[in-house]
């Protein structure tokens, strides 16, 4: 218990001893150069340099982009296309996050292109975004109904899918009530007690 009361003494005098200085002052001298590296490389360079070097906009792809975006806002044909553009990296930087917000709004728009490709994109997954059966039924029906005949012959597969989903999500449910919570009665290994954490 002295310890613990020396090492905050010890601790209280420090702050204060900082809190008297000021900024400059506690800083000390700082150094002209810093040592800066790159890769593998390193050396000594005058601390005023401007290190940031990102990488070179090429600005008639930027406003082509955005031209394509403002047209994409009113048409579902250009949301699908600058949706295909942003999967594939064509002309863009690849997006796979907005590809997706794009092709939705071309699906919602009615285009049935778009339609079927979300739904085969829901149906299998697509990099960090897992299948969603139920996504994928969905937008598969909505192109089938326009006459799509992929999106025909894979509905029922993401039917099945869906329908496993649910069946899945079900058996773990009635799972979960037959073994109860069991985190809600489980007891703690360490407890906190007058002088901090205590092993029980």
């Amino acid at each position: 218990m002295r310890l613990v009361l020396s090492i905050w003494s010890l601790a209280v005098l420090t702050l204060a001893g900082c809190a008297a200085q000021t900024p400059a002052e506690q800083i000390g001298e700082r150094p002209e150069t810093v040592r800066l590296c790159t890769g593998s490389v390193c050396s000594e360079q005058p601390r005023s340099i401007a290190t940031f070097r990102g990488a070179p906009v090429d600005t008639e792809s930027e406003r082509r982009l955005q031209a394509l975006s403002q047209i994409a806002e009113q048409n579902p044909k250009a949301a699908y296309d600058l949706g295909l553009r942003l999967l594939r990296g064509d002309g863009v930087t690849r997006d796979s996050h907005q590809a997706i917000e794009w092709l939705r709004k071309a699906g919602d728009g009615g285009q049935v292109d778009a339609q079927f490709a979300l739904g085969q994109l829901y149906l299998l997954g697509f990099e960090e975004m897992g299948p969603d059966p139920s996504e994928a039924a969905a937008w598969l029906d909505r192109a089938a109904a326009k006459g799509h005949k992929e999106a025909k012959r894979l509905l029922p597969q993401a039917q099945a899918a869906k329908s496993d989903a649910h069946a899945n999500y079900q058996a773990r449910e009635e799972e979960r009530q037959s073994w109860g919570y069991w985190y809600s009665s489980a007891p703690y290994y360490w407890v906190w007690g007058h002088s901090g954490w205590v092993l029980r």
